[in-house]
């Protein structure tokens, strides 16, 4: 059995080496998402095609609804094959959409400007009231056409639900192609945008983003040991932040983004350290004779959360940042590992082992009651989306690794998979400014 999902996978560690700047992949390092299940209740939408979208090199609108579709919220309604149609007054028709069953209209326009940016107008529309609800306008360059669509979606689905943006953001990842051939791939959210931050002969693993989004920490055995880096995505710029005798291992960036939680075993056992994000200022956390590994801060700073077998089996445990005992959080079977915390703080992510296989299970941590969201054999590294309503995961699907998402009801999945190499290692950064 592969050790996608062991209790040792991080707490062994190998990664990466030789960074540089981002440069595009070819086509086929790209994402393709399939998407199954649907929620309940959902609200019927109609996505028009903007006026205008012929003279560009993408349809604003398709990234949008496959947005969309990824949540499961909407049944959405499209007309894709023809232009937006407005009344004389700049008013959709909204007879024509109450007759298709739409209860709210999306669309808009994109024109070129003379200075060579897009100029984007998007407006959503109560169809049932006859009323606009939203309206926004952007003006942007050709690269940044799909990001401003991913913000659209964003707009419409927290105007629509209440539930706060998750598509204006990235997704880091590793794809092993062969055994001496690994990249840190940063993408966007749908996987589209895939771009290399890192190269290497050897593996990678434990990317972490910053709060800001702008930097990544992960692993590199680039010197036939573990040592933690910092990597600036914008320049490629990186520098060691934990190299200390034994394995350094699992970084978490705090709430604030000042400091790291580490494991290290400089001591003899793995346990779990503080130190800032320039290296300085190492300070010894946990203190037990097992394994502590996996830290994750709490969104509100009071706790940090990891990963233990101190009871005698993998659990997960927090303890107060400010001082105090740890204490064991799950107790649903005899192994949890890989903690998640969503945005809200309130729900823990990991992964339980049930009947021999390894699956994502989200867990209310006031209440301590858990379920089970996947399915599958070699679910493992857990990321919560940035408000908290999709899980991304690395998994197994015939015999390679792929990246899953599933809602945080349990009823919307997806895959995203490439033609090439097997994914691992997901971290989903926070909402772009």
């Amino acid at each position: 059995m592969k050790s996608v999902a062991s209790f040792s996978r991080r707490a062994l560690l190998a990664a990466a080496a030789a960074a540089g700047g981002l440069h595009a992949l070819p086509a086929f390092s790209q994402l393709r998402i399939e998407v199954t299940g649907v929620g309940a209740n959902r609200i019927p939408l109609a996505l028009e095609r903007f006026n205008g979208t012929a003279e560009t090199q993408i349809d604003l609108m398709q990234v949008v609804a496959a947005d969309l579709a990824r949540t499961g919220a909407f049944e959405l309604i499209t007309d894709m094959s023809a232009e937006a149609s407005l009344e004389t007054s700049n008013r959709p028709q909204f007879d024509a959409w109450t007759a298709r069953h739409a209860n709210v209209l999306a669309t808009g326009s994109i024109i070129k400007r003379a200075d060579g940016r897009w100029d984007i107008r998007f407006r959503l529309f109560d169809v049932v009231a006859g009323a606009q609800i939203d309206e926004w306008v952007a003006m942007t360059g050709d690269r940044q056409l799909r990001m401003v669509s991913h913000r659209i979606a964003d707009r419409i689905y927290d105007k629509l639900t209440g539930l706060g943006g998750l598509f204006a953001s990235r997704l880091a990842y590793v794809v092993q192609h062969s055994p001496t051939n690994f990249e840190l791939i940063v993408a966007d959210s749908d996987g589209a945008n895939a771009l290399p931050a890192l190269k290497s002969r050897e593996p990678i693993i434990s990317p972490a983003w910053s709060p800001d989004g702008s930097k990544l920490a992960y692993v590199s055995f680039e010197a036939r040991k573990p040592v933690v880096y910092m990597h600036t995505v914008a320049t490629g710029e990186r520098k060691v932040v934990a190299n200390f005798r034994g394995n350094n291992s699992a970084p978490a960036f705090s709430h604030d983004g000042r400091k790291l939680a580490v494991a290290l075993s400089r001591d003899g056992y793995t346990q779990i350290f503080m130190i800032n994000t320039d290296g300085s200022g190492v300070e010894r956390f946990s203190r037990s004779l097992a394994i502590d590994t996996e830290p994750v801060f709490s969104p509100d700073g009071q706790y940090l959360y990891f990963t233990s077998d101190r009871g005698g089996s993998p659990q997960i445990y927090r303890q107060p940042l400010a001082g105090g005992s740890a204490q064991r959080v799950t107790f649903n079977g005899d192994y949890a590992v890989s903690p998640a915390i969503n945005a809200q703080g309130d729900e823990l992510a990991y992964i339980t082992r049930s009947n021999g296989r390894y699956r994502v299970a989200i867990m209310d941590i006031q209440t301590g009651q858990e379920r089970i969201l996947t399915g599958n054999e070699f679910d493992e590294s857990p990321c919560f989306s940035p408000n908290g309503r999709i899980i991304c995961y690395a998994s197994e699907r015939g015999g390679k690794g792929v990246l899953g998402t599933v809602s945080t009801d349990g009823a919307v999945s997806a895959w995203l998979t490439a033609t090439a190499g097997d994914i691992r290692e997901p971290t989903w950064g926070p909402l772009l400014d």
